[in-house]
């Protein structure tokens, strides 16, 4: 019962503070408010943000706190550039969020710690559209919170407190009228990434598997997530890829593909390893595993000749 009431609170709080940012950052404005849909509130994601350091249990809520700030910092300047390096200041910060949480999570975790804070990638692109990613994590932490119970027997697992907060959050956000912003998709997928390293931690316990065994689960969820999104984005997704891209008769690969690789930090590893380089996928087998969308380069000289 005392666990039930505490995720009850968990959802009142969220509720709450989600409301409470979504005026403030209304009233307030600058970088938090843009224009879209006649008018959205970002970085409304500080509410379950909140939250989940103040319910998760450590370590995991040490790794959300982490990546949550240096995410916040990048809701808080904007894509101002950097003159010296080919990255803006938000995506400098979001990186160093990312490699200490691989460090920090390292000890916790072990290797899985890398795909921990690389679940903020399906994540990031799934808040691309409303609604999108509070699905994502309602749907795996329900699916999560039950595979948990089955393995341990509790019923009131870390997922609970991911899906109490998120469904506190949610209902402006299907409406479309506020945005997590960077602040509250990266704490969501760092939070599902923990809890797909317990059920690793306990698949591989019962059958001696070792770290490596804990980080393929982890690698498997991941994926899971990732085609989870591309169906939920589906049509969105063929919109972008055809139109914005340039990609004629996306598969469902390349929509996984982009969930993946896509968004501003995979565009700009694309830059630093390809350069101005176009790479044209023909064969067959490349373009059903979704290769077009893998190595389509946004800075190479064909697409920016004009």
């Amino acid at each position: 019962m005392n666990q039930i009431i505490l995720l009850i609170i968990i959802f009142i709080l969220s509720s709450f503070l989600t409301l409470l940012f979504k005026t403030i950052i209304t009233w307030w404005g600058e970088n938090l408010y843009t224009s879209l849909r006649g008018g959205t509130p970002r970085a409304v994601g500080l509410a379950p943000f909140l939250v989940l350091i103040i319910f998760f249990p450590p370590p995991g809520n040490y790794l959300i706190a982490i990546i949550g700030v240096f995410a916040f910092v990048d809701d808080l300047i904007g894509r101002k550039k950097i003159n010296v390096l080919p990255v803006e200041f938000g995506q400098l910060s979001r990186g160093i969020g990312i490699l200490l949480v691989m460090i920090v999570g390292f000890y916790y975790f072990g290797p899985a710690a890398i795909l921990i804070a690389l679940m903020i990638q399906p994540i990031n692109i799934a808040d691309m559209q409303p609604g999108a990613a509070c699905s994502t994590v309602i749907i795996m932490s329900l699916i999560l919170g039950f595979i948990l119970y089955l393995t341990t027997g509790n019923p009131y697992s870390s997922a609970l407190i991911i899906l109490a907060a998120c469904l506190g959050y949610a209902p402006f956000d299907y409406m479309g009228k506020i945005m997590m912003g960077e602040v509250g998709n990266h704490s969501f997928g760092v939070g599902l990434g923990i809890i797909y390293a317990l059920l690793g931690f306990n698949i591989t316990n019962y059958h001696g598997w070792g770290s490596w065994g804990v980080f393929l689960v982890v690698l498997i969820l991941l994926i899971i997530t990732s085609i989870l999104i591309a169906f939920i984005r589906r049509v969105n997704l063929k919109y972008y890829l055809e139109d914005k891209l340039l990609i004629p008769e996306p598969r469902f690969s390349d929509y996984v593909m982009d969930v993946l690789t896509g968004g501003g930090l995979g565009d700009l590893i694309r830059r630093i390893l390809l350069n101005k380089k176009e790479i044209i996928i023909k064969k067959r087998i490349y373009k059903l595993l979704g290769f077009r969308r893998l190595v389509l380069n946004p800075y190479s000289k064909k697409r920016n000749k004009n």
